[in-house]
């Protein structure tokens, strides 16, 4: 019962995360890129809530701001990304190999990369996944600083968590 209800607080959170995002003007020229905010929810859920848990956040913070915030295309971009980018954070986190922030940056870049091939799927076109280069610098550096934040919000936070 008491993981549910941080799971609807991380859940909110998210959801506050991305209502911020859209409010925040970030644009550096680069179609795609983002601050990537709600991964720090996400992050911190996957190191205090549990794998499952997370995932169950993430895929429906990713519906709900769709439906809140953007539209079909959207929810199909994010739900490639962030499926693809948790998948590849929660195996960084399970060979116990990585730490937080090195997780972070995995996820950042392989969330790009899942959207970059929904969107060469939809234009039917292999000649956008020429800006991979462009999603993974961006990706380590949002990733970076996601991770950052999400291994000091781990830290100060963990113990309220048992």
């Amino acid at each position: 019962m008491k993981k549910t209800a941080y799971m609807g607080i991380f859940l909110a959170l998210a959801l506050i995360c991305s209502y911020i995002e859209t409010l925040i003007p970030f644009h550096i020229g680069i179609p795609g890129v983002k601050l990537g905010l709600t991964n720090i929810v996400i992050v911190w859920a996957l190191y205090l809530l549990g794998t499952k848990e997370a995932l169950v956040i993430s895929v429906l913070r990713i519906i709900l701001s769709g439906m809140m915030f953007g539209n079909v295309f959207s929810i199909a971009y994010s739900l490639a990304g962030g499926l693809l980018s948790f998948a590849v954070m929660f195996l960084f986190k399970k060979t116990g190999k990585f730490k937080c922030v090195s997780v972070s940056i995995a996820g950042g870049i392989f969330h790009n990369i899942g959207q970059l091939f929904v969107a060469a799927a939809i234009v039917q076109n292999l000649s956008v996944l020429y800006y991979i280069p462009v999603l993974f610098v961006s990706g380590t550096i949002t990733g970076l600083v996601i991770g950052v934040i999400s291994q000091e919000l781990i830290l100060r936070v963990k113990f309220r968590f048992r």
